[in-house]
């Protein structure tokens, strides 16, 4: 597994505005992050959210990005839109649900499919969370803490 994007966001654009407009907060694109266990990514919005949250932090394909932007004729929108934090290349995410894996020297747990919403219609484009079903990426537990960096 590759890490191409590390991204971070202060505050939620979707998560808790059901029934209002989405928020604006940008993703924040970084080089390295420090994560540390039981809490997720230093900075994000999800840090320290609650006891034993299963999506400390997100993995997701940018095979499947790369997928929904020609299935979908999609070329002006980046990875950053599904608001997930560490964009991976060579791995079968689905595969790591149920189970303890080490990257970066770090360990995670795979809890389960970040499964996608209504939101990725707007943020992506009509039809996305529908083609995204599946393969919405991977919401992981952070069991031991240290710096993740954007492989080159």
């Amino acid at each position: 597994m590759k890490l191409v994007h590390i991204f971070i966001s202060p505050e939620h654009n979707y998560f808790g505005h059901h029934g209002r407009p989405s928020g604006r907060a940008p993703m924040i694109s970084l080089e390295e992050a420090e994560l540390v266990a039981g809490k997720g990514i230093v900075g994000d919005r999800f840090f320290g959210w609650k006891e034993e949250y299963a999506g400390q932090v997100t993995f997701f394909s940018m095979e499947v990005h790369e997928a929904l932007c020609a299935k979908l004729g999609v070329r002006d929108r980046g990875p950053d839109v599904y608001r997930r934090n560490l964009l991976v290349t060579g791995a079968d995410l689905n595969a790591l649900i149920g189970r303890e894996f080490e990257f970066q020297g770090l360990r995670f747990f795979g809890v389960t499919e970040s499964k996608p919403c209504y939101w990725m219609d707007e943020a992506f484009a009509p039809g996305a969370e529908e083609a995204l079903r599946g393969q919405g990426g991977l919401r992981a537990k952070v069991l031991t803490g240290g710096t993740l960096r954007r492989d080159s």
